[in-house]
């Protein structure tokens, strides 16, 4: 028999109730776990307890209830206790400051029913969709006030690898803002958001655009496909033709709809009109006008999804895998460009409140300026040795 088993017999042996009036809490001492407890109350209801010595005095600190936790669990519950008052730790501190500072989960479902009524609906559901796939689980069991600088700045890294670096800056800056509010409600102290300073990704490049080519076989593809998903045909022609911004297209109602333009409510730069041609014109006099708060564009899943994987199949189909949706609004600025229009012009065509804003835009591809110095050069030739 070994030692154990003689102090496990022991501790059975001298296992007692301590005695006490009918209808008192009564309690059993363990005597293999100094300090552990088993509680019965007056109910019949038992409970774990772990009376220990802190800062000189006698503390009781409840494990939990017996019908939840079998004694073997709370006796691994008392032991890790026990560690952490002999390193000096209290166990009561963190209880403590559950009531006062929230979790990072708590909080982000706080922060969201506050501020998601002030969000636009496109917002709204980019947010969310970053929530479920980004921000949910990346700080699991952390309280607001333990993430720190460096966390935030790990967290970041390791979502540029996983999702991509604009991606991981789009969900930054959506903890960046919900910190600042942890802040402005007193959850925080000032100047401690710890995803101020974090580095943000470096964005791509806006410079590429559709050649005559790769527009050709563009239109090809939306072609192929225009009985069977006769709206996203319509939304990626219109993003195309118009200039406009994914989310302007998306969120339309026909109450915007006018005619031969579009006079949209609240835009990403508020309120603003937008001229149609007469390509863009056909596409939407193609569909059945409904009440003029009701989306023209209606999909049986979320807009952007449907939107997005519709578009990561036709640019395979149609042999332009490297370009993003937004290049079209681009494509669409250096068209306006080559067509000698004037930046202010090219600014009120897209809806930019800053021409610095447009001057990215509104540069040419490198075959057109091949094309244009071989023309100038033909000319100034012609000019110069005319004889």
């Amino acid at each position: 028999m070994t030692s154990y088993d003689l102090k496990r017999i022991l501790a059975e042996e001298l296992a007692r109730i301590v005695p006490g009036d009918a209808g008192k809490r009564r309690t059993k001492f363990d005597y293999v776990l100094p300090g552990f407890r088993e509680r019965i109350h007056p109910s019949g209801r038992k409970s774990y307890v772990l009376q220990r010595t802190m800062g000189g005095k006698q503390r009781l600190i409840t494990i939990g209830d017996a019908a939840i936790l079998t004694e073997r669990i709370a006796k691994d519950v008392a032991r890790r206790l026990i560690l952490r008052i002999e390193l000096g730790q209290n166990p009561a501190d963190k209880k403590q400051r559950a009531k006062k500072t929230p979790t990072y989960a708590s909080f982000l479902r706080h922060y969201w029913e506050v501020a998601a009524p002030t969000w636009k609906p496109s917002t709204l559901e980019i947010h969310d969709i970053y929530r479920r796939t980004h921000l949910e689980h990346a700080f699991a069991g952390k309280f607001i006030d333990e993430i720190r600088h460096a966390d935030a700045v790990r967290w970041h890294a390791t979502l540029t690898r996983s999702a991509g670096p604009g991606a991981a800056n789009r969900a930054m800056e959506i903890l960046k803002a919900m910190f600042g509010k942890a802040e402005a409600w007193g959850y925080l102290p000032e100047h401690s958001n710890p995803f101020r300073g974090v580095k943000r990704n470096k964005g791509r490049k806006i410079e590429r655009f559709l050649s005559k080519a790769e527009m050709a076989r563009l239109g090809e593809a939306l072609s192929q496909h225009r009985a069977d998903k006769p709206n996203e045909v319509a939304v990626i022609s219109l993003l195309a033709l118009t200039g406009c911004r994914r989310g302007e297209i998306l969120n339309l109602t026909w109450g915007e709809v006018q005619g031969r333009k579009l006079k949209l409510i609240d835009s990403k730069t508020g309120s603003r009109i937008i001229w149609l041609g007469e390509e863009a014109k056909a596409i939407l006099d193609g569909f059945p006008r409904s009440k003029k708060h009701e989306r023209v564009f209606r999909f049986d899943i979320l807009p952007v999804s449907k939107i997005e994987g519709f578009w990561r199949m036709l640019r395979v189909e149609a042999g332009i895998e490297d370009v993003r949706l937004h290049d079209l609004r681009h494509n669409y600025a250096s068209l306006a460009a080559r067509s000698s229009e004037t930046l202010p012009i090219i600014g009120s065509l897209l809806g930019h409140s800053n021409v610095r804003t447009t001057a990215r835009y509104a540069h040419l591809d490198d075959a057109y300026l091949r094309e244009t110095v071989e023309s100038v050069g033909t000319e100034i030739k012609s000019q110069l040795f005319e004889t």
